[in-house]
């Protein structure tokens, strides 16, 4: 029988994302979003296993033998890497441990459910991003006569200048562009800080064309980037976009179709090429807006031509004298070598 008020579980629902994740823990719409999607996934898997519907479902379905059957679920049925299965099990943690200060009754069962470990052996992936001629295949196939088509172009150049989250140039509002000397944008990042990012001439020129061509001109706090209905675009909207695109300009690039770009691998494209263009990590952290040079370093792994500058700098004589083809080194050198370690 459906329910005509929440239960229980129902009501702390409510409490842990409309007042405990935004006002106490102070998480941002973004990690709110992931953890609802989290969740729902998890009501949904305990609904179908109890033979019940969702609203039905109350405190005793969130238990720590539910957890870990979803969780298996995660990486059998849906086909979820070790990495998301984490990601999942990282929600249901921060709702155990909420509904244990709030259900002190069943702090023993949401104790199990926090004792759900987190699995190792996660491996790193390869990161992808794309080359400059990648790059510009890529805009090249969008039709800039049509007005959809510039305002495309506008946001892959703007994304492709700042390596800015797809959410952060989602956000950006009129006020957030500065169109004349010195041209910049201000993004709001997670955790609600924000950074001013340098945008180059040619780009704030396609913002302002974009800004102007939009209805309600005189609106600063609307946002630049819309659909066809003038609703806000969508981060899918921008997977799809940028699907489109790669595609096309796969016919013409034979390195594209061997990738698997995705809204993220443009931010990895500025990042790399920053890197590439011997800007520092401390300036790149700074650019990317991210928490932590760590985050960073991760580039310094990505990029064949690094390496190559790398091993130059390591063997530069050896390399200079050896023909082409492989590297050998005699007994006296490696020792040196070794020692130099």
């Amino acid at each position: 029988m459906k329910r005509d008020r929440p239960n229980t579980l129902g009501k702390a629902l409510l409490r842990f994302f409309q007042e405990y994740l935004p006002n106490l823990r102070g998480m941002s719409l973004h990690t709110i979003h992931g953890y609802r999607d989290a969740i729902v996934l998890f009501l949904r898997f305990a609904s179908e296993q109890a033979g019940r519907p969702v609203e039905n479902l109350d405190m005793a379905d969130f238990n720590a033998d539910q957890v870990i059957a979803f969780l298996d679920f995660l990486e059998r049925e849906r086909g979820n890497g070790i990495s998301t299965r984490n990601a999942r099990l990282a929600a249901l943690h921060c709702l155990a441990h909420f509904l244990a200060g709030e259900h002190p009754e069943r702090f023993g069962e949401l104790q199990r459910v926090l004792g759900v470990p987190f699995k190792r052996g996660a491996t790193q992936h390869m990161i992808e991003y794309l080359e400059a001629n990648e790059v510009k295949a890529l805009l090249s196939q969008i039709d800039r006569s049509t007005r959809s088509g510039q305002r495309d172009y506008a946001l892959f150049a703007l994304m492709f200048n700042t390596g800015a989250r797809v959410q952060e140039v989602l956000d950006l509002r009129r006020c957030d562009v500065r169109t004349e000397p010195p041209y910049q944008v201000r993004l709001l990042g997670k955790g609600g800080k924000v950074r001013i990012c340098p945008i180059w001439a040619n780009t704030a020129s396609l913002l302002r064309n974009l800004s102007q061509a939009l209805p309600d001109i005189q609106d600063s706090q609307a946002t630049l980037f819309r659909n066809e209905r003038g609703a806000k675009l969508t981060r899918f909207g921008v997977r799809y976009l940028l699907r489109k695109y790669v595609a096309r300009a796969a016919t013409t690039v034979g390195t594209l179709p061997s990738k698997h770009i995705h809204p993220h691998s443009v931010r990895h494209s500025t990042a790399v090429a920053l890197l590439k263009a011997g800007v520092d990590f401390a300036t790149i952290s700074q650019w990317l807006g991210h928490a932590s040079l760590n985050t960073t370093m991760v580039y310094a792994r990505a990029d064949l031509d690094l390496k190559r500058q790398a091993l130059t700098q390591v063997f530069p004589d050896v390399l200079a004298e050896q023909a082409p083809g492989r590297l050998v080194l005699g007994s006296a050198d490696l020792l040196g070598w070794l020692r130099r370690l």
